[in-house]
């Protein structure tokens, strides 16, 4: 198989923005899972494939190179997954969402696992500046036999530096399907200073949330505690919860500290990986760094 690799020019912009896409494609190639398609458009990379744990799982890291994302800016990532393919993504630091200067910042997230494929999908944690407003939307289509492993870890403010998120605006949206049913919707907006920042039935005032997504097999009940039990020993007043709805698991957290939804993404992830894929689940060196 040969990869392909496409780099379109990107027009200037009188107004400085980025729109930047990037659209990958794995396969299975005798048991080794190789990209087999980039195509990037403005500032999105995935400079190579690394294969940390051998062949069958490709993994990919996905570079912004501006570092941080100003208002009006929009990122478009794609990835397919072929049949029988194992395809693990990240990025390799914290993405920055900048004040949005009166302009909705963007990101879509399209990702489609074809039927045996495995997919996964943990980038490391969002930061929002006081001021952005975001709008994440994010979509996964899994065949039959597919299974995914999502997370995400959003920080409000930059709390080390003693900022807080006063004002801004972020709104998400997330879809599931697998084998053409729809598993998971979900969609909300988070608006500093109202209710579902600071009620008891959204962020209670927390300054952290992060949620993971496994679709696969049901989890034994063996692992469901384990999972649970991946925020035991944190500090107080940081919450987490699991749920198995069939074929799918959410996990979340809501705490103060993005050090502590790291920790706590990387167990849950440890649990569950091995549950859904039957692969040991290795911290890759790119967390640590």
């Amino acid at each position: 198989m040969r990869v392909t690799a496409t780099e379109l020019p990107q027009p200037m912009q009188a107004d400085a923005r980025w729109r930047a896409r990037l659209s990958l494609a794995f396969a299975d190639d005798r048991g080794t899972t190789r990209l087999v398609e980039r195509r990037h458009e403005g500032p999105l990379r995935v400079q190579k494939p690394l294969y940390p744990e051998g062949g069958k799982v490709c993994h990919a890291i996905v570079v912004h190179p501006p570092g941080g994302v100003v208002g009006g800016d929009e990122l478009h990532i794609a990835a397919r997954v072929d049949a029988g393919a194992s395809a693990f993504l990240t990025t390799p630091g914290a993405a920055k969402w900048y004040k949005s200067n009166g302009r909705v910042s963007r990101q879509d997230v399209d990702l489609h696992a074809g039927p045996g494929a495995s997919l996964e999908w943990l980038p490391q944690e969002t930061i929002f500046f006081d001021d952005a407003r975001v709008c994440l939307d994010n979509h996964i289509t899994l065949d039959a036999g597919a299974s995914y492993l999502g997370g995400e870890i959003l920080c409000f403010g930059r709390t080390a530096s003693g900022e807080s998120f006063r004002s801004g605006c972020v709104e998400q949206r997330t879809s599931v399907r697998r084998d053409g049913r729809l598993l998971w919707f979900e969609q909300g907006t988070l608006a500093a200073g109202e209710a579902a920042t600071t009620g008891p039935l959204g962020l209670q005032g927390s300054t952290v949330c992060a949620m993971l997504l496994a679709v696969g097999n049901p989890l034994p009940a063996a692992a469901m505690a384990a999972l649970r039990g991946c925020g035991d020993g944190m500090r107080p007043g940081t919450r987490t919860g699991a749920t198995q709805i069939k074929s799918l698991v959410v996990a979340r957290l809501l705490g103060d500290s993005s050090e502590e939804a790291r920790q706590w993404m990387a167990r849950a992830w440890q649990v569950l990986r091995p549950a859904l894929t039957g692969r040991e689940a290795v911290i890759p060196r790119i967390w640590n760094t």
